[in-house]
């Protein structure tokens, strides 16, 4: 290896000098300029005295009158900082095998901030449901900030990268939290290293959002007693669970349980069905404040499990759910946990 971490480095094509942070792999190593870090190929860099002394000149040039006239103004610095989110970036770490291809060991993760705020975050690393990775911190205007990293392998798991942002700074204008998840799979990600390699690329990023939102509209308060005075009916909030429909600790979403005209219906129409229906009843529970229910939605394809665990990842008054084997149901239902 050329280079070590703590080398002072200057980047060939922009004559940018930094240092070594990180060694990725035997050709990139991760670069630290003005408390910017990236990922550069190592013939992309070289020691900077070597293009000190190439610079240095046996004799100095002479010293030429300058006028007040002649000095030009000084220009307003014009900051080159890109503005476009929060971005989640991945690096593939690789090694060559015996044929010389590149094989791909694991990825290093890194969240980075490009907007002018800084934010504080809960970050979670979810397989199935399960979490395998949890961090709070905090990031700062545009830093990047390394996360972990994850074996190539677990992309077979389709792991769920979920956070929830605050700003560091609170905004009455701005929401109090803001979440934002991203899914991957072992396909998406392999063809996107492939691009990679065609551009000669290191990394490649999803972004998880564009700009940190406003509040959401607040509905004015309205006098409850002027209205009772005014001939309205006025019930109390407290018992408002008496004129709701009952909950169910365990809704079954087989088709054929939901409606007798499914022969008519395509899959679309079937699956939308079937989540309506579990959105439903998962709100009737958290208004009768269940502490769990059963969701049973078969095993077939799994496409409408894997919709329903999508939507429970979103939800904050989920504490936790499980697909697991059950005497009763075989493996074609998920018990979900409430915290309230």
């Amino acid at each position: 290896m050329k280079f070590q971490i703590g080398d002072k480095v200057v980047v060939l094509h922009s004559n940018d000098e930094g240092e070594v942070v990180d060694i990725i792999n035997e050709k990139m190593v991760m670069v630290d300029v003005r408390g910017v870090k990236f990922p550069a190929y190592t013939d992309q860099l070289d020691f900077p005295y070597f293009k000190r002394f190439s610079e240095k000149k046996l004799f100095p040039a002479k010293k030429e009158k300058k006028f007040v006239d002649d000095i030009p103004h000084e220009k307003k610095k014009v900051s080159d900082k890109v503005v476009d989110g929060v971005w989640l970036t991945f690096i593939p770490v690789m090694h060559a095998d015996e044929f010389g291809d590149d094989i791909v060991d694991e990825l290093k993760i890194h969240l980075v901030n490009r907007t002018p705020a800084g934010y504080k975050f809960i970050y979670k690393l979810n397989y199935q449901g399960d979490t395998s990775f949890d961090l709070v911190n905090q990031i700062h205007p545009f830093e990047d900030f390394y996360l972990h990293d994850i074996p190539f392998e677990n992309l077979n798991d389709s792991p769920v990268f979920a956070f929830e942002f605050s700003l560091t700074t609170p905004d009455k204008n701005k929401a109090e939290y803001f979440e934002s998840s991203l899914k991957l799979k072992a396909k998406q990600v392999f063809t996107r290293i492939e691009q990679l390699r065609e551009k000669g690329e290191a990394t490649f990023s999803y972004k998880l959002f564009d700009t940190y939102p406003g509040r959401p509209y607040e509905e004015p308060v309205v006098d409850l007693n002027l209205l009772a005075k005014s001939g309205y009916k006025v019930y109390d909030a407290s018992r408002a669970r008496q004129h709701l429909e009952p909950a169910r600790h365990e809704v079954d979403l087989h088709i054929e349980r939901l409606t007798p005209d499914a022969d008519s219906m395509d899959n679309f129409e079937k699956l939308t069905l079937q989540l309506k229906t579990f959105e439903k009843y998962f709100e009737l529970a958290l208004a009768h404040h269940l502490p769990g229910m059963i969701v049973i939605h078969g095993v077939g394809t799994g496409k409408l499990r894997d919709e329903i665990h999508e939507i429970l990842r979103t939800r904050r008054e989920v504490k936790s759910f499980i697909n697991q084997y059950h005497a009763a149901y075989g493996y074609g239902a998920t018990e979900i946990f409430f915290q309230y």
